[in-house]
């Protein structure tokens, strides 16, 4: 038992309890083991793009991402978010046994809206949603988006009659609310309650030691649950419910649901067999639903699931969008196209003591009028790490570097070098940096060093949020549409432009696309 087992996990509450739960098992059996933090998927660094691996779902995305590149031995996901094909080369190893898989109802006060025409609920999932208001259905039904404790606290900050949430999650992290009903008649989702290993399928050793701890009746029935959602062809944009569980008799029941996006249409079915002639029950319930108008309604669920969830105005990559929570849709399109000035050579050929760039376009643009052997820069002076990392490949060292161009200036401000800076900038450029530099007698000559354009499109209105990666798509964003959105932006540059048009702005922790890509999944994991 030499080697370490490298446990993957995310830095969530409930991720890090599923991790450690895992860790002190492993170690109880005698193994070593270590909890390597994972970056987003975005950040891994892998010979292939993550749609070519197979990799889908973001929860699992990212650590199956990091296990495929070498960085960690097993992987620890709750099971209901493992989409049912795992990517090329992994493969399950185990599962716990099943925590409470019930859904509950946190609710303020008392009961008594349960029997009112009026009551608001709050769920971020089609299938609690479906199934409250096909019970329910003069109720109306809320977004909550967010993890556990923010849905937690926009419950008591919010005038809603209750929240409904995963059993399993609460008991986990030990989050309690004073008033609870366990929802016995909403069909859980499939694998709800369950943790799941996941490993590479050559690594006997870690597979080995991960199959002791494997929990076999929790292992038959979310096999099932998950081959009934796999037949249906649900994945996360269709409310369905699975639960199997082995009676006294050692007979196997699956129980599985299907309903309408607005809860008004509903298809069942429930089948048992013998413990170990099981196999097929699965099969014949999906078959049941689908026999009796369910594929009719499949069809509806996905042509009416098709609308756009968010809208980025970078246009984004493949692995980007990729790394979006499934069952979220994303569009993306530039809303500012840029094209380079022409900079008179003489001008760029002339020694320059302090040299400012806020952007990437900047350091483009000028390599198109000059090579970099032909620049004279002495202190280079930059906004972002990834303009930095540019700079440094393409041109020189970089002096000093700051996240957002206010601490740039106060910087420049304390420990500049002489009384005066060349600004290479945009015709949009914002005033912050020449402003702050001006105010305290610091001289700023500034080039223009490319033009911005601002190219809007309308954005639907169903589009819940939207991704904002400078001021100036902020600015063009807002020539065509309302801000009645979120607003997730990639810095604090870009949020200030954002706070004097919309009235929910939230910032990434790490100036880059995947971070901002990271705020929407933790607004959309139920």
């Amino acid at each position: 038992m030499s080697k370490i087992i490298r446990i993957g996990t995310r830095d969530s509450e409930l991720a890090l309890w599923q991790a450690n739960t895992v860790k002190s098992k492993l170690e109880a059996l005698g193994y070593e083991t270590a909890l390597i933090p994972v970056k987003s998927a975005g950040d891994l660094v892998l010979d292939k793009p993550l749609y070519e691996l197979g990799i889908t779902g973001i929860f699992t995305k990212t650590l199956d991402a990091a296990m495929l590149n070498g960085d960690i031995d097993i992987a620890v996901h709750s099971m209901k978010d493992v989409p049912t094909a795992l990517p090329q080369g992994i493969v399950q190893a185990a599962v716990l046994e099943r925590g409470n898989y019930l859904d509950i109802l946190a609710f303020k006060d008392n009961e008594e809206f349960l029997a009112s025409r009026d009551a608001i609920i709050a769920t971020g999932s089609l299938r609690r949603k479906a199934q409250w208001l096909n019970r329910y259905p003069t109720h109306t039904i809320v977004e909550l988006r967010g993890n556990v404790n923010s849905r937690m606290q926009k419950l008591r900050d919010n005038d809603w009659n209750g929240a409904i949430f995963a059993a399993a999650g609460l008991d986990r992290i030990g989050l309690e609310h004073e008033n609870t009903i366990g929802l016995t008649w909403m069909v859980p989702a499939p694998a709800q309650g369950a943790i799941m290993i996941a490993t590479l399928e050559n690594d006997a050793f870690v597979r080995e030691a991960c199959t002791e701890l494997n929990h076999e009746a929790t292992e038959i029935c979310t096999g099932l649950e998950r081959e009934f959602l796999r037949l249906l062809d649900g994945g996360c944009t269709a409310p369905i419910g699975a639960l199997a569980y082995i009676n006294h008799k050692e007979e196997v029941n699956l129980k599985g649901v299907l309903l309408s996006l607005d809860g008004t249409k509903k298809l069942e079915a429930e089948f048992t067999a013998a413990l170990g002639k099981h196999e097929h029950i699965a099969r014949d319930c999906a078959n049941s639903i689908l026999s009796r108008g369910g594929k009719h309604l499949m069809g509806e669920i996905q042509r009416d699931s098709h609308s756009t969830d968010v809208f980025s105005t970078k246009k984004l990559t493949q692995d980007q969008r990729l790394s979006f929570l499934d069952g979220i849709q994303v569009e993306s399109e530039d809303f500012i196209k840029t094209s380079p000035t022409r900079i008179p050579i003489k001008v760029l050929k002339t020694e320059m003591q302090n040299v400012v760039i806020t952007s990437k376009n900047a350091v483009e643009a000028l390599l198109t009028n000059v090579s970099a052997d032909e620049l004279q820069f002495k202190n280079i002076y930059c906004v972002g790490r990834r303009t930095k990392r540019l700079i440094e490949k393409r041109i020189g060292k970089v002096k000093h570097f700051e996240k957002n161009a206010q601490k740039l200036a106060d910087h420049i401000v304390d420990y500049l070098e002489g009384t005066e800076v060349t600004y290479f900038c945009s015709n949009l450029r914002l005033d912050d940096l020449p402003n702050v530099l001006t105010k305290n007698n610091i001289i700023v000559n500034e080039i223009e060093a490319y033009k911005t354009k601002y190219s809007p499109v309308e954005v639907g209105l169903n589009v819940k949020g939207v991704l904002f990666f400078s001021p100036s798509t902020v600015e063009s964003y807002m020539q065509m549409n309302k801000a009645d959105k979120i607003a997730y932006c990639i810095g604090e540059s870009t949020a200030k432009a954002a706070r004097e048009h919309f009235t929910d702005v939230r910032v990434a922790k790490i100036p880059v696309v995947e971070s901002v890509v990271d705020l929407v999944n933790e607004d959309y994991s139920a």
